[in-house]
């Protein structure tokens, strides 16, 4: 009788079965809803963006046990048993903080559900307060991290940041007057914990303690991979602790540095030519702009491969404002480093320029002034007949900030100088917008700018302007012709229709007629 009533109790689990509902990976999907959480101001851990981390209190350690247990789906299982609360590290001996490390990390792997804001507070506040212990352990780490210890950050780690992203109500998905730049970022409700995983991670990653030769074997292609994948967050701040590890990642492990390039490459591929939707596109250039700019010279072919099929490309995507000013750098480092992928940048820029878009337009003529002005002039001789007979065009754009970004470019003194030195072949080709918007452009300012314009060519060769003066009057002179002709042969087939609709017979128009219609 006796075993058969405490064979109905509830067993403790084993110290085996415990750590392997710790070890499981996390299938659990963290929802994305909620604001900034406001409390940074009063803890004393503070994260690599110099805010503190929420009610961090070093006392909270200390305690050995919460009088609440876990009865919740975890990590994929349900199970009910104490979250316990590990020592401090100032509580234990030297040689026993590696093996409490170890336990914390272990205690770090149980993931919770914070789309319920009531549910398992205690626990989570545990959580909490053991993730801010284990930065200040890494931090002040002063002996080579073994091993064991390598594989355990990596895993928890895993656990905490590999998550399945949850996919947004049907009414914001994606239609077809979706627009990016208004869409509000939206926060992930466990941001409290999974800051101070990013900040354990970075610091980890950072510290002089790491062997880069040992820890590649922990973070590898597939751990790259996968935290490639989480720059596509919605919300802000778990990108920009991504863009910090992705970088400090590339300047130690410098065996994954191909990898790394290639994983982004395929990255842009799939949003330049399948998606055009990802919410990280300007955090990766960001760090691609550090990392070319440690190019060395001579550029490898590879990387100029990756400039005119990866780069040039992302000027395509309508949504190219939310990350032009980091493109742009991109490109430009590229040109300053060598002059004479001048052409295949600008030639590749014209492919993509827009036609009915005009602030996307004015953002081209911004980057095409930092892309000449360090171009060479044998490289901007090799482009400059297609080059301005675009800008051409944009001079005469009814948009009046199209048209004053373009004439912007004469205050340039290089660019300046680079139309001068070719002046006898740009002149002609500009001339007529440059006599339209003086005669008749609407705006008062873009008049007053393509004065200067023209002034500028009238005072370098007095000869050469006089001359595309009179063949543009030659050339107005004959279009008023052919536009009067045209306006003649019309009437004049309407006086014949006019004159044989009344007797209802056809209208026979005369072939000498049909032949003007035809030629104008």
């Amino acid at each position: 009788m006796i075993k058969q009533i405490f064979g109905r109790l509830p067993r403790k689990l084993s110290k085996s079965a415990d750590r392997e509902l710790i070890d499981r990976p996390n299938p659990l999907s963290n929802h994305s809803s909620s604001s900034r959480s406001g409390d940074f101001l009063n803890s004393k851990a503070i994260g690599h963006n110099g805010r503190a981390f929420p009610g961090s209190d070093p006392g909270l350690n200390s305690l050995i046990t919460y009088p609440a247990t876990v009865n919740s789906n975890v990590n994929g299982y349900s199970f009910s048993s104490a979250y316990e609360a590990l020592p401090s590290f100032k509580d234990v001996p030297n040689s026993e903080k590696q093996n409490l490390f170890i336990k914390k990390l272990n205690l770090c792997c149980i993931v919770f559900d914070f789309t319920d804001a009531t549910k398992n507070l205690k626990e989570k506040d545990i959580k909490r307060q053991t993730l801010l212990d284990l930065v200040d352990y890494v931090t002040s780490a002063s002996g080579k991290f073994p091993e064991v210890v390598m594989q355990e950050t990596a895993k928890m780690v895993s656990i905490n940041l590999f998550r399945t992203p949850t996919s947004p109500p049907q009414e914001n998905k994606a239609l077809a007057t979706f627009d990016l730049e208004e869409e509000e970022p939206v926060m992930d409700p466990a941001w409290s914990h999974l800051q101070i995983v990013y900040e354990l991670f970075l610091r980890f990653v950072s510290s002089p303690e790491i062997d880069a030769k040992l820890a590649k074997r922990y973070i590898d292609h597939s751990f790259v991979v996968r935290l490639l994948d989480l720059f596509d967050s919605e919300d802000p701040r778990e990108r920009d602790y991504l863009k910090t590890i992705l970088h400090r990642i590339y300047g130690k492990f410098m065996v994954h540095r191909p990898f790394i390039r290639k994983a982004i490459n395929n990255i842009f591929y799939q949003f330049v030519f399948e998606t055009e939707k990802h919410n990280g596109i300007a955090e990766l250039l960001e760090i691609l702009g550090s990392i070319i700019n440690g190019f060395a010279l001579p550029l490898k072919e590879e990387h100029k491969l990756f400039l005119v099929r990866a780069l040039i490309p992302l000027h395509k995507p309508k949504c190219v404002s939310l990350y032009h000013q980091q493109l742009s750098y991109c490109i430009t480092q590229f040109v300053e480093k060598d002059c004479k992928l001048a052409d295949s940048v600008i030639r590749g820029l014209l492919k993509y320029w827009p036609i009915t878009n005009s602030s996307k337009e004015v953002l081209f003529l911004g980057e095409l002034e930092e892309i000449l002005e360090a171009t060479q002039p044998a490289e901007f001789q090799k482009c400059v007949v297609r080059l301005f007979h675009r800008i051409a065009l944009c001079l005469t754009s009814s948009h009046f900030q199209v048209a004053e970004r373009a004439l912007f470019l004469w205050n340039n003194d290089h660019i300046e100088n680079l139309i001068k030195q070719h002046h006898k072949v740009i002149l002609p080709i500009i001339f007529p917008a440059l006599e339209r918007n003086t005669n008749g452009h609407w705006n008062e300012a873009v008049q007053s700018l393509t004065l200067n314009v023209r002034k500028l060519f009238s005072d370098h060769d007095p000869e050469l302007y006089e001359e595309c003066l009179r063949k543009f009057e030659e050339d107005e002179a004959k279009e008023k012709e052919i536009k009067s002709k045209r306006e003649a042969t019309w009437k004049r087939l309407e006086e014949i229709a006019s004159s044989n609709v009344t007797s209802n017979e056809a209208v026979l128009v005369p072939r000498n007629i049909m032949r003007q219609v035809s030629s104008v």
